[in-house]
């Protein structure tokens, strides 16, 4: 009974602590963002009641879906990849126990550089006279628009594997270091090789980790933004169109009912999934 008067208190404590930063949440995005909710229903300009009509107009522009497609095909392809690289890297670097500090340093060095200096440097590389093609033509092979061509989705796609690396190897890292060695060193008198501890010890014991990754992971992809829209412009070759340039171009022209109800669609397709997932967790916790 001691013991759970002294937990009401401190968790009391905590909650007092937390309502600053609950206020300000509150105030500076949940309200406004139930304001988004409300304009996705109602006619920008007249404010007339026009129900799920929005929505509609939404799901049947051209450029919403071609958006959506690039921005589901970047999600599918890249989280995937960053996720088991970053483990690959992470367990490389436990392995190490001790040296490796060029390679530990070279993963977090994307983390420090702004996004700016990473345009440039990508410029200089993938611009049709820049690096990459100087090298290309020593091969006798032709030059090309790595921006502005076909292979503008897969520059993306290295630019969010590069800069979004170290942050998650950090997070896996921390994950491995939470395992038991016991369970490792029970494992190997039991006879089980590296393939089945991986399996059977590491995988399970980074259940929680890889969740946060994963979140993480998606969350930070919707940041690609920035590097597409700096190195392309507004309006980028079509495979890396994505739905923070529609939501861009809708702003600037203040198309505020598409923009709400596009917004609350996108807030359904990344929340319910980490809602689901995060319920489920805790119910096996139960």
């Amino acid at each position: 009974m001691r013991n759970k008067t002294q937990s009401g208190r401190l968790a009391r404590k905590a909650y007092l602590f937390l309502l600053p930063s609950l206020a300000g949440t509150a105030v500076f995005v949940l309200l406004p963002y139930v304001d988004v909710v409300r304009r996705s229903f109602f006619e920008a300009a007249g404010g007339r009641f026009v129900a799920m009509q929005n929505y509609v107009t939404v799901v049947g522009n051209s450029a919403f879906r071609l958006a959506s497609f690039n921005t589901i095909r970047f999600l599918v392809i890249c989280v995937p990849l960053l996720v088991l690289v970053s483990l690959f890297c992470s367990m490389l670097i436990a392995g190490l126990k001790e040296g490796g500090t060029v390679f530990k340093t070279s993963l977090l060095v994307p983390l420090a550089i702004p996004v700016a200096s990473i345009v440039l440097l990508w410029k200089l590389f993938f611009h049709p006279q820049g690096m990459v093609n100087q090298i290309t033509a020593l091969f006798g092979m032709a030059g090309i628009d790595w921006i502005n061509g076909d292979t503008a989705f897969g520059v993306l796609v290295f630019t969010y594997v590069w800069k979004n690396l170290g942050y998650d190897v950090v997070l896996w890292v921390a994950g491995l270091a939470a395992i038991s060695d016991e369970l490792y060193e029970a494992a190997r008198v039991d006879g089980a090789g590296i393939l089945a501890r991986f399996l059977y010890v590491t995988l399970p014991g980074l259940s929680k980790t890889a969740f946060l990754v994963v979140s993480l992971s998606v969350f930070n992809s919707f940041k690609v933004f920035r590097e597409a829209y700096l190195i392309a412009g507004e309006y980028p070759h079509e495979s890396i169109y994505m739905l923070q340039h529609l939501f861009n171009h809708w702003f600037v022209t203040l198309d505020i009912q598409k923009m709400s109800a596009a917004s609350v669609l996108l807030l359904l397709v990344v929340a319910l999934p980490v809602i689901t997932k995060g319920l489920a967790s805790r119910r096996g916790e139960t």
